[in-house]
């Protein structure tokens, strides 16, 4: 991994996406998505603090539970003046995300499942399928084709 000389304060999106891993088209997404932020040089190029590397790590962990995108951002927005998240901030965001990450690994533990009755019965049955329609829900709104949205009626053509 390339070392970074402790007097440069600022990177360039290539030194960014050397010690960090991720891509350079990650690194203009993340940006994008304002969870990075640049300065622009007079020629146009783009500049990251060093304290980026840390925010792309936070990023890119919450990333790999499976945290949305626009939640990390929600997180890092929260931080006085934007700072750069630190252990303890990790600690407390990871406690208010467990929960939900609970809720999806239960969530995934019911779909593996029943996805073992389902290939068992082959049926896919919109009333009876705990898969396409968990405990016919659809079928207390509406009738038909449970899946598909309602269209509109469209004027008749003369």
């Amino acid at each position: 991994m390339p070392q970074i000389p402790e007097k440069i304060h600022e990177l360039t999106v290539g030194q960014v996406a050397a010690r960090s891993g991720a891509a350079v088209s990650a690194l203009h997404f993340y940006e994008a998505k304002g969870l990075i932020t640049s300065r622009r040089t007079p020629g146009n190029q783009r500049r990251y603090s060093r304290d980026t590397l840390r925010r792309v790590a936070f990023v890119r962990a919450a990333q790999r539970v499976g945290i949305p995108l626009a939640t990390i951002r929600e997180a890092l927005a929260e931080l006085p003046e934007e700072r750069t998240p630190t252990q303890e901030d990790w600690a407390r965001l990871s406690e208010t995300w467990r929960s939900e990450l609970d809720e999806r690994i239960a969530q995934l533990g019911r779909l593996r499942d029943h996805l073992t009755d389902c290939i068992g019965c082959g049926c896919l049955s919109l009333e009876n399928c705990v898969l396409s329609n968990p405990d016919d829900v659809f079928g207390e709104r509406l009738t038909g084709s449970r899946l598909m949205t309602e269209r509109r009626e469209r004027p008749a053509r003369p």
